[in-house]
C-alpha cells in the first residue's frame, strides 16, 4: 500500500474524530477571534467550531493522532475489528499541521485524541509529545484540548494537564453494565480513578499558585467527558444520574452527550438506527436545568415518562405541567429561583424582569417585551393585570404549548 500524504491522513483522521463530541474551548484565555476562511467543518477537514463564555466562536483543529486501536469497543468505528482505512500522524507532523493552520487563521487551537496503539503509555506519550512540541518548540499559546487515557502512567497525565488547557476522559456509556457489554477492555474504576487524580491535580496546582505565582496552571479549562446515548439500553434517568455523580465527584466542566451513530460492520447487539437527535437535545436541556436552574434529580425524574424525557416538549415544561400546583408565579414578587422555574424563561429574561420590576409593577405587555415566548409563559405567570384563570387546568395545555409537528420532525 502506498504511503499516504499529509492531506490524505488529515481527511481520514479528521473524519474519524467527528464522533467525539467533548470538544469545547470554554474557559480558555481570551484571544482575538479569527474566522475560519477557506476551510470549514462542512468540508470534513477537521475544523470544528465551539463557543467561549463571552460568545466568541472558536475554531479548533479536531483530529486523531491515529485511528488504529487495539481495543474492540463495539460502538466505535475505529475498533480493531473494523475495516476502515487506517492512518497515523507523528507528533512532529501534527504540530507542524497545527501551526500551519494557525498561521493561516483557520484555527485558534487543537483538539487531539487517539486510538490506543502498542500500549496506553505509548499512546499517551505521543499525545503529550505533540503538545510539548507545540508549547516549547513552536511557542504556541493557543488552546489545546488533550483526550487522555486512564490506564496511562500518572506522570504522563500530569504532564498532559500542564501542557493542555483542558483534558478529558470519555466514560462512553452511563452504566457499568453497558460498559462491560460494549467496551470490555475499558474499566469504569480506572476511568474514575483517573478523573479523581485529575481533579486532585487541578486543586493542588491552584493551591500552589496562591503562594507561588510563577507555578504553572494545571488544565485551566478543567476536565470534561462524553457519554453516548442510545448504544445501550440506559434510560435518560440513568444518564442524568450518572452525569450528576460525575459532576459532583470530579467537578467536571462539562458532560457532553452524543447520540449513537450506526457504524460499518456493527455488532448485532447494537441498534440499527440512531436515536432521535431530539433525545440528545432534551438530555442537554435537562443537564442545564440541574446545573444552572436549581432543579434537583427528583425534579428531573418528575419531568420524565418511564425514565425517558418526552421528545415533544422540553424538560422544564414537562416538569411544570406535572407541578401545576406551584403556578401561577407572581413575576412582581417571586424570588429569582422561582422565576427560573417558569417555562419559557431563561437566565437572561429573569435578569431583565428582576431589573425592570425595581422601577414599576410589571404588566403582561411588559413581560412580552422582555421575553421571547410570551405564549409559553402566559399560563404560568401572574402580573399586575393578568391571572391565567382556568388555563392551568386545561387538558389540552400540553398540546397548545408543544412545538408544531413540522418543527419537531427536523430533529426526530
Amino acid at each position: 500500500m502506498p504511503a499516504l500524504d499529509r492531506l490524505e491522513k488529515l481527511k481520514i483522521l479528521a473524519d474519524a474524530a467527528k464522533y467525539d463530541a467533548s470538544c469545547s474551548s470554554s474557559g480558555s484565555t481570551t484571544r482575538d477571534s479569527r474566522g475560519g476562511k477557506g476551510v470549514g467543518s462542512s468540508e470534513g477537514m477537521g475544523i470544528c467550531h465551539s463557543y467561549a463564555p463571552d460568545g466568541r466562536c472558536i475554531s479548533l483543529l479536531k483530529v486523531l493522532m491515529t485511528n488504529y486501536c487495539m481495543f474492540d469497543c463495539r460502538f466505535c468505528v475505529n475498533r480493531i475489528s473494523s475495516n476502515v482505512q487506517r492512518a497515523r500522524f507523528t507528533p512532529d507532523e501534527l504540530a507542524t499541521l497545527t501551526i500551519d493552520f494557525y498561521k493561516r487563521n483557520y484555527i485558534e487551537g487543537l483538539f487531539l485524541s487517539s486510538g490506543i496503539i502498542r500500549s496506553p503509555d505509548y499512546t499517551m506519550e505521543q499525545l503529550v509529545e505533540t503538545a510539548r512540541i507545540l508549547r516549547h518548540r513552536e511557542d504556541f499559546r493557543g488552546y489545546i484540548h488533550l483526550k487522555t487515557i486512564p490506564d496511562a502512567d500518572p506522570d504522563l497525565l500530569r504532564e498532559a494537564g500542564i501542557l493542555a488547557d483542558r483534558v478529558s476522559i470519555n466514560v462512553e456509556l452511563p452504566t457499568r453494565a453497558g460498559l462491560a457489554q460494549f467496551a470490555p477492555e475499558k474499566d469504569e474504576k480506572r476511568i474514575r480513578a483517573a478523573m479523581a487524580t485529575t481533579r486532585a491535580q487541578i486543586d493542588g496546582w491552584k493551591e500552589e499558585r496562591r503562594t507561588i505565582r510563577s507555578a504553572p496552571i494545571f488544565a485551566p479549562a478543567g476536565q470534561s467527558t462524553q457519554m453516548i446515548l442510545g448504544a445501550d439500553g440506559a434510560s435518560d434517568a440513568q444518564v442524568l444520574r450518572s452525569s450528576a455523580d460525575l459532576y459532583g465527584s470530579y467537578r467536571l466542566k462539562r458532560v457532553y452527550y452524543s447520540a449513537f451513530s450506526p457504524i460499518p460492520d456493527a455488532s448485532k447487539d447494537l441498534p440499527l438506527q440512531r436515536p432521535p437527535l431530539m433525545r440528545e437535545h432534551r438530555v442537554y436541556q435537562a443537564d442545564w436545568l440541574w446545573r444552572f436552574y436549581g432543579f434537583g434529580l427528583d425534579d428531573l425524574d418528575m419531568a420524565m415518562e418511564g425514565g425517558m424525557l418526552p421528545l415533544d416538549i422540553d424538560p422544564k415544561l414537562s416538569w411544570a405541567l406535572r407541578r401545576r400546583d406551584l403556578f401561577p408565579v407572581n413575576v412582581n414578587r417571586a424570588a429569582k429561583e422561582q422565576l427560573l422555574r417558569i417555562p419559557g424563561l431563561g437566565e437572561t429574561s429573569v435578569r431583565k424582569i428582576l431589573s425592570a420590576r425595581r422601577h414599576a409593577r410589571l404588566r403582561l405587555d411588559d413581560i412580552g417585551k422582555l421575553c421571547r415566548n410570551l405564549r409559553k409563559i402566559r399560563p404560568f405567570i401572574e402580573t399586575s393585570d393578568w391571572r391565567p384563570t382556568n388555563l392551568l387546568d386545561r387538558a389540552g395545555l400540553r398540546a397548545d404549548l408543544a412545538p408544531k409537528p413540522q418543527q419537531l420532525a427536523l430533529a426526530l
